[in-house]
């Protein structure tokens, strides 16, 4: 029997009971506290030593942890107990950890409550205190779990994580109930739709929405890495493994373990490197670059593209079992010419934003404006919106943005008098901005029209906030 999965209730669904992990050295220990938790509806796991603890928690989420404090190191001073509890609560610092020993003293239990543990039960165990104890951790955990994440989706739908999703029209109606239906899942996602679309909002969602929104959530631009270092930078490298490497690097795999990976513009993966990927989609399995150790990870994963990869793998350029692997459930988005209910709500966020990042409160949309809004075709989708609003922002002589404040499509280029209103911060924004728009998010284009380096430019998209517009576009 798999020891990650002894004593798991097979009639109960992880979803719909709690799961506790149990640590005991002794089996019967482990068989009784099984049977005690089963008969309360209560899932469990059992595992023999810490090693086994720690790694049942890197593979999954438990509402709460009930751990010995003696194993068969040492069988009574409870310090690998205490050294379990402190590297629980490093990897999953919202897990629930309870004590138990059989040798409880005072200074033992001063010593793991200051560690960490919610609370200590010594050995033989009442009954009803242990699941008093059990019951009362699983309930607050959840309660601040539901807390966070209703928190956590306000703020998307609010737009305070720095992006706006609306879903007024039919469109995208139908899209937020997909959303609602597939994110609980561990399911790959393939998110399609034009640049600008917002499809690293929907990953966002998705991770949001998901059992792993305790979790990171790792962004990834497949067409910002360069082939040289596509290992490194999605598996790790170990010192040594090439002649720059002077420490060890954790790829993007491993950060992203237990959470969500988002491989944006999934399609620019070169061809050399897609059978890499395709295995650790299979298994979970890789190796760091320059290491022969084998590791595995639990990641969730959603890609995105604007790319027709169905053509592509009938040109030879992306692998067909890869496409599979990526699209297990996919998510269209469809442009925001075909949701024109979303337009006007969208602007007015938009603006809102741009008006309190700019120090420009009070501005609002004149009706000459929504109605030019309502009526422009938007090629470049919700990207441009977002950018048309900044600029009205930026340049409205008047707290009511009137039609003639917009600048739609090429007349959106400006002169060196629309700068002249601006600090120097501002205006490095405004130019930086208007490269990526010039030459659709190609960050060098953009980078060798500024006059300045591709890295150069990266420190400017993170210190004006441009980054994730950039990293869409490209």
């Amino acid at each position: 029997m798999d020891r990650y999965t002894e004593g798991m209730s097979k009639d109960m669904s992880r979803e719909s009971t709690p799961t506790i992990l149990l640590a005991d050295d002794q089996a019967d220990v482990r068989e009784a506290l099984r049977l005690l938790l089963k008969a309360e509806g209560i899932a469990s796991v059992g595992v023999a030593d810490p090693a086994a603890a720690l790694e049942a928690v890197r593979k999954r989420e438990f509402a709460c942890a009930l751990i010995d404090c003696n194993y068969s190191r040492d069988t009574t001073s409870g310090e690998e107990g205490l050294d379990l509890l402190e590297r629980l609560r490093q990897l999953a610092p919202e897990l629930p950890v309870v004590a138990m020993t059989a040798w409880g003293n005072v200074p033992l239990t001063v010593a793991a409550m200051r560690q960490g543990a919610a609370d200590f039960i010594e050995k033989p165990w009442d009954n009803a205190r242990l699941l008093s104890v059990l019951r009362t951790q699983i309930a607050l955990a959840e309660g601040m779990r539901r807390q966070r994440r209703l928190e956590a989706e306000n703020s998307l739908l609010r737009g305070d994580a720095g992006e706006t999703f609306m879903a007024e029209s039919p469109a995208m109606r139908r899209v937020l109930a997909l959303i609602e239906r597939i994110a609980p899942s561990d399911a790959n996602v393939l998110v399609l739709g034009e640049n600008g679309t917002g499809k690293g909002v929907v990953a966002q969602l998705l991770h949001q929405r998901s059992a792993r929104a305790e979790r990171s959530l790792v962004k990834v631009n497949m067409g910002g890495i360069a082939e040289s270092v596509f290992e490194s930078e999605m598996f790790g490298h170990v010192r040594g493994a090439y002649t720059d490497a002077k420490s060890e690097r954790i790829g993007r795999f491993e950060l992203a373990d237990g959470g969500t990976l988002f491989l944006d513009e999934v399609g620019n993966v070169p061809a050399a490197q897609q059978p890499k990927l395709l295995r650790v989609l299979e298994d979970g399995e890789f190796e760091r670059l320059g290491s022969s150790r084998t590791q595995k990870v639990d990641v969730r994963l959603v890609s995105a593209t604007n790319a027709d990869l169905a053509a592509d793998v009938a040109a030879g350029r992306f692998r067909k079992d890869l496409l599979y692997r990526l699209n297990t459930l996919e998510v269209r988005l469809p442009p925001l010419r075909d949701r024109a209910e979303d337009i006007l709500p969208l602007a007015r966020a938009f603006l809102a934003r741009s008006a309190q990042r700019y120090g420009r409160q009070g501005l609002r949309l004149a009706s000459s404006a929504e109605r030019a809004l309502a009526g422009w075709r938007w090629p470049g989708n919700v990207r441009e919106l977002q950018h048309l609003m900044e600029r009205a922002a930026l340049l409205a002589e008047h707290d009511e943005v009137g039609a003639s404040a917009l600048a739609f499509g090429e007349a959106a280029a400006q002169t060196p008098a629309d700068l002249d209103g601006m600090t120097l911060e501002q205006a490095e924004a405004h130019l930086v901005q208007r490269a990526l728009e010039r030459y659709d998010g190609n960050l060098q284009r953009a980078a060798d029209a500024l006059g300045i380096t591709r890295q150069s430019l990266y420190r400017r998209l993170d210190k004006h906030d441009l980054r994730d517009a950039a990293i869409d576009a490209e």
